[in-house]
C-alpha cells in the first residue's frame, strides 16, 4: 500500500531524475514536501523496501527502479497537452497536402525524434500484403529519373534512379511497359523475383540497352520491399547517460541495425502503449512507448525509444497527436 504522501514522493523523484540523470537526495525534498530530512529518508527506506525505488550505491540518493517506473505511469502520470511550439512544427507536415500519408507519417516521427532527442520508429504494412496496382517513371534529366510504384492500397513510394551513359527514352518506356504487364497484381516483397525469373530472360529482346536499365530497376524494387522499417535519430539515444560506454554502444546499434529486431517492435494493440526495460523484447535498459495506425486499411506501427527515465508524458502525448491525425487521413 502507498500512501498519498509516499505517491508524492515518488513522484518527485521520478520526474527529478527523468530531467537530471542523477540520482535524488532526502534534503533537496525536504523543502518541497515539508518535511524532516528523517521523515524522508523513512519514506524512501519503505519504497525502497517494496521495490519502487533503488540506490545506484550504497551512499546514493535514491532512482526509480523499473517497477516505480511502472507505479508512476499506471498510477501517478497526466498526459499533457500539446504545447503550441511542438503543435506547429507537426501541424506544418500534417497539412502539407503535397506530401503522401507514408511521408508524412515519416516525416512528422522524424521532428518527434527531433523534440525529444528519442530514437523513433516507424513500422509499415508488410510489403506481402500490398500488390502493385502501376508503375511510372518520371524522367528528371538524361542520366536521372524518379521511379513510382502505387499498390492496390493506396500506397505510394517513389525511388531515384540513376542510369549511366545516354538511355534512349524510348528503351525507358519499353522497360516500364514491359515492368507493369509482367508485376502488376505482384506483392512488392515478389518484385524482385519476378523480375529476375520473368523479366531479365526476355528484356533483352525488346531493349537494347537491356542490362543497364534492368539492374536500375532491380535495385530500385528490391529497395521498396525492404523498406518497411524506418529509424530516425538513432545517435540521440546513444547521448544518454545510459549509454555511455563503447560495449553499451556497440551493442544498441546493432540492435536498430537489426531489422528483425527491430520488427519486433510491432506493435497489435490499440491506444499508446508502454513497454518500460524487461517489458519490451528489445533492450532491458529502454522504454519503448508505441502504438497502431490504420491508413487505407492497411496498419503499421510508430514507435519511439529512450531510455527508462524517459518524459513519459510528453511522449504520449506526442504519439496520441500524431496517431489522431494519422487515423483521420
Amino acid at each position: 500500500m502507498v500512501s498519498k504522501r509516499q505517491e508524492e514522493l515518488l513522484k518527485l523523484i521520478v520526474e527529478d531524475y527523468i530531467k537530471t540523470a542523477r540520482p535524488v537526495g532526502s534534503k533537496a525534498l525536504c523543502d518541497i514536501m515539508k518535511c524532516s530530512s528523517a521523515t524522508i529518508r523513512a519514506e524512501m527506506n519503505y519504497l525502497e523496501e517494496i521495490g519502487l525505488l533503488e540506490k545506484t550505491h550504497i551512499s546514493s540518493g535514491r532512482v526509480p527502479s523499473e517497477k516505480g517506473y511502472r507505479y508512476y505511469v499506471d498510477n501517478i502520470m497526466k498526459p499533457k497537452e500539446l504545447n503550441g511550439e511542438d503543435m506547429l512544427k507537426l501541424q506544418t507536415i500534417l497539412d502539407n497536402k503535397s506530401l503522401v500519408v507514408n511521408d508524412i507519417i515519416l516525416k512528422s516521427m522524424e521532428i518527434i525524434s527531433e523534440l525529444t532527442h528519442y530514437t523513433t520508429i516507424v513500422l509499415g504494412k508488410q510489403s506481402s500484403e500490398n500488390l502493385v496496382q502501376k508503375v511510372e517513371v518520371i524522367p528528371i534529366d538524361k542520366n536521372n529519373m524518379v521511379a513510382i510504384i502505387v499498390t492496390d492500397k493506396g500506397h505510394v513510394e517513389n525511388k531515384s534512379i540513376y542510369i549511366p551513359g545516354d538511355i534512349d527514352s524510348a528503351e525507358i518506356k519499353q522497360t516500364v511497359d514491359l515492368i507493369n504487364k509482367l508485376i502488376v497484381g505482384t506483392s512488392i516483397d515478389t518484385v524482385s523475383e519476378v523480375l529476375e525469373y520473368q523479366v531479365k530472360p526476355i528484356i533483352g529482346k525488346y531493349v537494347k540497352q537491356h542490362e543497364v536499365l534492368y539492374n536500375a530497376f532491380y535495385t530500385a524494387f528490391s529497395d521498396f520491399a525492404a523498406e518497411s522499417v524506418r529509424v530516425s535519430g538513432t545517435k540521440n539515444i546513444l547521448m544518454q547517460p545510459e549509454f555511455n560506454n563503447a560495449d553499451r554502444i556497440r551493442e544498441i546499434i546493432s540492435k536498430f541495425e537489426d531489422k528483425d529486431i527491430v520488427s519486433s517492435i510491432k506493435e497489435e494493440d490499440n491506444g499508446i502503449n508502454i513497454y518500460i526495460g524487461s517489458e519490451n523484447n528489445f533492450d532491458d535498459d529502454v522504454t519503448i512507448i508505441k502504438t497502431k495506425y490504420t491508413i487505407n486499411g492497411e496498419e503499421g506501427t510508430i514507435a519511439l525509444v529512450g531510455p527508462k527515465r524517459m518524459e513519459y508524458e510528453r511522449v504520449i502525448t506526442l504519439l496520441d497527436y500524431i496517431k489522431k491525425n494519422i487515423d483521420k487521413k
